[in-house]
């Protein structure tokens, strides 16, 4: 008796193991994009900081090149490299609990025919 979903052939379940390892995979991609913008986000704070002490001359990095540019103007970049920072975290937070939630179903999939087979 065939169960709703649940694959039924030896290609069916190569597939679902694949399928499975390909989520995991993704998984562990996005966990290292959040970590890489985590930081940014950490480094865009300290600069932040750093700035906010500042007085005198400033000088930003633009490509390799260090450039002086007013305070004022170093502060609206951060600010809105921090924002887009954020934007990108929120995308990614969403992502992960995408790809989560797909592994999670797969999972139960794979224990069902694992549970199957021991029967």
């Amino acid at each position: 008796m065939a169960h709703a979903g649940v694959p039924q052939s030896d290609g069916d379940v190569e597939r679902l193991l694949k399928d499975y390892q390909t989520t995991q995979e993704q998984m562990r991609m996005v966990a290292m994009q959040h970590e890489q913008l985590q930081a940014q986000k950490l480094e865009m704070e300290r600069a932040k900081e750093e700035l906010d002490k500042a007085s005198g001359r400033v000088y930003f990095s633009v490509g390799g090149v260090i450039v002086e540019t007013t305070k004022e103007k170093a502060l609206t970049d951060i600010n809105e490299r921090h924002s887009l920072t954020e934007a990108r975290l929120q995308s990614i937070n969403k992502q992960y609990a995408d790809v989560k939630a797909r592994e999670k179903q797969l999972n139960e999939e794979l224990m069902k025919l694992y549970k199957q087979g021991q029967a």
